[in-house]
């Protein structure tokens, strides 16, 4: 039997990346030697989900201060380097990385370097202490792209990928190390040379140039609650049809988005039910969010995909790739309101799949969730492109192939 670690930052989306906790539970119960790593926020959550946890001090994600309340009032080339620069900050901090290499070789000193490690697509610190421990690494979620064209940057773009190699280089010196698990070319990112899991399939990424060849479409299937319904969830009847409406866990301040898209979805006819996150509202603003809220809405900190979705007619949601791959397999029409970073991304492979709608905030400010969420409830082939969607998921195995690549690939390194 094989011995894995699988090592995310301390944020619950980023156990999912639609299947990577899944995936680590059943190498569990197949008799592997699992290990998941991260900071210690995460420890009950995984621990819950029956996998064995080990905390660290740090594994290199970026906690960054909120950005400027309005950026409009920047000059639009400077707001928009400062978003790419805090976005390559949240992966590539040369103050935080020491700190996780140190933490993952000190942690394989105390416990044994495993066999393979699976890595949330952007952890840079797992890249580089992989190859110090000469253990190969595998990426949970993400394909293995093209590199990108330089001469096609915009400048903005050019000045983030000179920064982001400047940095790579400089910490390839310190530790030690030639870098083998980061791509090449103009936007450097973590790749493994062996390994990359998409929980999605080819179709999914049609608008995208075709992925290298380590990159494994999985796809994904439904599990059955592992436990009886909340008592919130067992009071709604079964034939009311029932509105999601989630931003996720790290854009929870956008109360307006969720009134808004409530009042929508009563409007015609569903329960709404809020998923604020477990990132704590203060008392006097979740009290003006739930004035705000249609009656009959159901306001909640965080629920149990398993239990909830079979029970969805639609999902409003923010385009995280935990959300959009779970409404996926479960065949949900979406409307997504991306907010940042690959969200946007999401989004628009929710509108080419033609199993939603990609609104900007402009749209939702300009009244567009309404008829947005009565077409995707209403229009029989985005019914029927959803479902189809997760058969074709379904038919790739998900978790059960996701498992057998990697333990394929820990045997043959063995």
């Amino acid at each position: 039997m094989a011995s894995f670690w699988f090592v995310s930052a301390p944020l619950a989306g980023h156990t999912d990346w639609g299947g990577m906790l899944k995936t680590a539970q059943h190498l569990l119960a197949g008799g592997h030697q699992v290990l998941w790593v991260s900071e210690q926020p995460l420890e009950g959550l995984i621990s819950a989900a029956g996998v064995p946890f080990a905390a660290i001090a740090a594994t290199g994600w970026a906690w960054l201060a909120p950005p400027p309340a309005d950026l409009r009032g920047m000059n639009p080339v400077e707001a928009m380097f400062l978003r790419y620069r805090r976005a390559l900050d949240t992966w590539l901090s040369e103050e935080l990385m020491p700190p996780a290499f140190e933490a993952l070789l000190g942690l394989a000193e105390a416990r044994g370097a495993p066999d393979l490690i699976v890595t949330d697509p952007f952890l840079s610190a797992v890249a580089f202490a992989a190859e110090k421990l000469d253990v190969p690494m595998a990426v949970a979620g993400w394909v293995a792209g093209q590199p990108l064209d330089e001469e096609r940057l915009y400048a903005v773009q050019a000045d983030l990928s000179r920064l982001s190699r400047e940095r790579i280089e400089r910490l390839k010196v310190r530790f030690g190390v030639r870098g083998v698990n980061f791509s090449e070319g103009a936007a450097p990112s973590v790749q493994s040379p062996h390994l990359h899991i998409s929980y999605f399939n080819r179709a999914w990424y049609q608008a995208d140039p075709e992925p290298l060849p380590q990159t494994q479409f999985v796809g994904g299937t439904v599990d059955a609650p592992a436990a009886p319904p909340p008592h919130w969830l067992a009071e709604i009847p079964e034939a009311a049809p029932l509105a999601l409406i989630t931003l996720g866990s790290l854009f929870t301040g956008d109360l307006g988005f969720f009134s808004w898209a409530a009042q929508a979805a009563a409007r015609l006819g569903m329960i709404p039910l809020v998923v604020v996150g477990r990132n704590p509202i203060p008392p006097e603003r979740k009290a003006e969010l739930k004035a705000a809220l249609p009656r009959g809405t159901r306001l909640l900190s965080w629920i149990d995909y398993d239990q909830v979705f079979p029970r969805l007619r639609v999902i409003v949601h923010h385009g995280g790739m935990g959300t959009t791959h779970r409404a996926a397999v479960q065949g949900i029409p979406q409307v997504v309101v991306p907010h940042a970073a690959d969200q946007r991304a999401q989004a628009r492979r929710v509108a080419q799949a033609k199993v939603g709608l990609n609104l900007t905030a402009h749209d939702v400010r300009n009244g567009q969730l309404l008829p947005a969420l009565r077409a995707v409830t209403t229009d029989a082939r985005v019914q029927e492109n959803a479902q189809r969607l997760a058969a074709d998921l379904a038919a790739l195995g998900g978790k059960v192939r996701a498992a057998e690549l990697l333990v394929g690939l820990a045997e043959r390194r063995a």
